[in-house]
């Protein structure tokens, strides 16, 4: 998902976006954590990009 996308979803379908990529974070962190490997580590740089953009566009408006 691009920032247009983004930016064109709604107001309510971009906080859960926000919500389900935190989780998936958060699920990811406590994988490096335990030790094991994830199955694809450019996923966590990926979401913290994601949760950014998202947070930039709630702050413009």
């Amino acid at each position: 998902m691009n920032f247009k996308e983004l930016e064109a979803l709604t107001e309510k379908q971009r906080q859960e976006k926000r919500k389900e990529l935190e989780l998936e974070l958060m699920k990811e962190r406590t994988q490096v954590a335990s030790g094991t490997a994830p199955k694809n580590p450019g996923l966590i740089r990926q979401h913290r990009r994601m949760i950014a953009r998202i947070k930039t566009i709630e702050n413009q408006r």
